[in-house]
């Protein structure tokens, strides 16, 4: 097998994970609804330069991703499956250079595994599922670490620098200068243990340097220039000072955390095969002492320092969200599948062991949410997301069952492979049966179809006091007002002659002189019509 059929397997197991019920259900608010309004403001201003949301131009991400998704929304109508399936086709591609790297370095089975690994485990699958731009950094940035690591391997410097420079500028434009500095942050490290293992480094000269930088620049300029152009310094200023280094140095919206934040994320984020990375660890450490300066060794040194380097980086992060570290789980996924590849020919300890931990661990989850559920007195409505949550877990927990059972008749083949096929099943069966149990704790797509319905050409919307302000501007039309908690409503109630208003049901609102009509309740959101005579 040559390593472009690995890539094919690789992108294949990807697609499976992310492309069945891929368009099920609303988005969630809060990101999806918000990046998914901006790519449908693009297709309503036909400004392709300046974001737009809610009517306003909007400085908080690169444009990459809005404009693949208005492109596909464009093709295929402003529809969840159009506005996810960015996300969706760089994580199938990202499991393709996973599978591609680990059978040129290492052999086209350790590539298989590797990529099987990372598109089965839980984060990769969640976040190629989400209308936001990570999938396609954490694609950008897997392409650039692998392809400097190849350029200063020695192989095909040329073809590996400007693949390395193309995917640093594309991931600048996805989500800014943070796919650089992952970059730097994982490749300086690792060559420098390279020379302390005395390993052999390939130094490109300074004419591939040169080339380098001018694709970067080529790629990312024209966007900031015309930027520059058309709104001035502060649009940049906002985009790479308060919501790049100001997420970073800063807290951005509430979104803090401790510094262990990350510890449960990777635990949960790298399942189910966070069980085999112990062990997968061991064997690397196995691995460089008997053969330190092989490039497969460079390889594992170089998915160790991806492992820890990005996570002790965002670790000290003042902002946090879960899917920020998602950029390094190839890093684990490599050292599992060349683990794989190493313990292939039959069943070692730690393959039982890991795999044993996987159904035990299940088992005490289902344990604590069962006694969770029992002692909360949980709703009849969460009943059903705790019943998918119990299918969920079965279906992985039968897959570890099986695959013991091979491992423990000495048969390491195909035991991941019955693991990894649980997965699949496990995150199909949450896309298409699960999301759609969800959409009763959406109250606002079905308020924002009864606004849709009885609208007329002047009417106001507004919200306040309730959650999914940025849903309600996506599943109706800009401008939306959206008032703090401490605003006063007047204003917007007395602005037009008829006003939509959503807000919570405990709060008391007054009708200002005017006509107030209740026309619908969701979970515990509810949705007036304000009409009729003008304000006292």
């Amino acid at each position: 097998m040559r390593p472009w059929q690995a890539a094919l397997i690789g992108a294949a197991v990807a697609a499976l994970a992310t492309l069945p019920g891929l368009g099920t259900g609303t988005l969630w608010d809060n990101s999806e609804t918000a990046y998914g309004e901006v790519a449908r403001e693009i297709l309503l201003t036909h400004d392709w330069i300046v974001m737009h949301f809610n009517g306003a131009p909007w400085f908080v991400q690169p444009p990459l991703y809005f404009w693949l998704a208005a492109l596909f929304a464009k093709a295929f109508g402003v529809s969840t499956f159009a506005l996810r399936l960015p996300a969706a086709l760089a994580t199938i591609a990202a499991g393709a250079v996973v599978g591609y790297a680990g059978a040129t370095v290492a052999c086209p089975r350790a590539g298989i595994w590797a990529a099987v690994v990372l598109s089965t485990s839980l984060m990769q699958a969640v976040i190629g599922r989400l209308a936001i731009m990570d999938a396609l950094l954490d694609l950008f940035v897997t392409l650039g670490i692998l392809s400097v690591f190849r350029a200063f391997s020695g192989g095909r410097v040329v073809a590996a620098a400007i693949a390395a420079a193309v995917a640093i500028a594309f991931g600048v434009l996805a989500k800014g200068p943070v796919a650089l500095a992952i970059v730097l942050l994982v490749i300086v490290p690792w060559l420098l243990w390279e020379r302390l293992a005395g390993a052999r480094i390939a130094v490109p000269s300074a004419s591939i340097w040169l080339l380098g930088v001018a694709i970067v620049v080529a790629v990312d300029a024209p966007w900031f220039v015309l930027v520059q152009a058309r709104v001035g310094d502060g649009a940049i200023a906002q985009l790479i000072g308060h919501y790049t280094f100001g997420r970073y140095l800063g807290t951005i919206e509430n979104q803090s955390g401790p510094i262990w934040y990350y510890v449960p994320v990777i635990i949960l984020g790298f399942f189910p095969w966070i069980a085999y990375l112990p062990g997968a660890v061991a064997g690397a450490r196995h691995e460089l002492r008997a053969s330190g300066q092989s490039t497969r060794s460079a390889l594992i040194r170089l998915a160790l320092v991806w492992a820890v380097v990005p996570f002790v980086f965002f670790s000290f992060a003042q902002t946090k969200l879960p899917n920020y570290v998602a950029l390094e789980l190839p890093a684990p996924a490599l050292l599992v599948g060349l683990w794989f590849d190493r313990t292939a020919s039959g069943a070692s300890r730690g393959m039982l062991g890991a795999t044993a931990a996987v159904p035990l661990a299940i088992g005490a989850v289902a344990i604590a949410i069962a006694i969770f559920a029992r002692d909360a007195h949980v709703v009849a409505g969460a009943q059903a997301v705790i019943g998918d949550l119990a299918w969920m877990g079965g279906i992985v927990f039968v897959g570890s069952i099986a695959s013991f059972v091979l491992l423990w008749r000495g048969d390491g083949r195909f035991a991941p492979s019955v693991l990894a096929a649980a997965a699949l099943l496990m995150v199909s069966y949450t896309a298409i049966v699960a999301e759609p149990h969800a959409e009763p704790f959406k109250p606002i797509p079905p308020l924002a179809a009864v606004i849709r319905a009885n609208e007329r050409s002047g009417d106001a919307i507004a919200i306040q006091g309730a959650a999914g302000g940025n849903a309600l501007v996506f599943l109706t039309h800009p401008p939306v007002s959206e008032l703090g908690e401490g605003s006063d409503a007047r204003s917007i109630i007395c602005k037009a002659s008829r006003v939509f208003f959503v807000t919570s049901k405990e709060r008391e609102l007054p009708s200002y002189g005017r006509e107030r009509r209740e026309l619908a309740q969701a979970d515990g959101e509810v949705l007036y019509l304000y009409e009729g005579r003008s304000c006292r």
